[in-house]
């Protein structure tokens, strides 16, 4: 094992989580995706985002466009595809591919967004890297094989 956090997370391209990673033709990384904050009763709705992550060539988060959609309750699908697709449109033309990026962390709308890395807290010496908030992928050893749990 590798002594503490990981320099690079490599993520490969999917129909799952990680179906908008990739390269832009700039050379530069993205990751897109939909985090969201779980809800717990009525008066603690949750709350759904899309969030675009932009990464240099080595892996240096250079940007965090983060969109609220407000309560998990009242989704709008149709909105949140939209605003995917805007950002998507956004960043011209792209090649959806591996990427390899910087654990990082943001704050917006009082909630920690990224990928946070953190020692294990029942076994000393093993890290992992999660996608917050929402926690719906996990990094582990060998960081360099993109495969992510979920």
């Amino acid at each position: 094992m590798a002594d503490g956090p990981p320099e690079l997370v490599a993520i490969d391209h999917d129909d799952y989580h990680a179906e908008h990673v990739g390269r832009t033709s700039d050379g530069r990384q993205f990751f897109l995706t939909t985090p969201f904050v779980p809800g717990n009763g009525p008066d603690d709705p949750g709350s759904e985002f899309v969030a675009l992550y932009l990464f240099d060539k080595a892996g240096r988060l250079l940007e965090a466009k983060i969109d609220s959609l407000g309560p998990r309750a009242t989704l709008d699908d149709e909105k949140r595809r939209r605003i995917r697709d805007q950002h998507l449109a956004d960043l011209g033309k792209v090649r959806f591919k591996r990427i390899e990026v910087r654990p990082f962390s943001v704050e917006r709308f009082g909630t920690l967004f990224g990928l946070l890395a953190s020692e294990v807290e029942d076994d000393p010496g093993v890290w992992t890297v999660e996608l917050l908030p929402g926690n719906y992928m996990a990094f582990w050893e060998p960081w360099d094989s993109g495969e992510y749990d979920t």
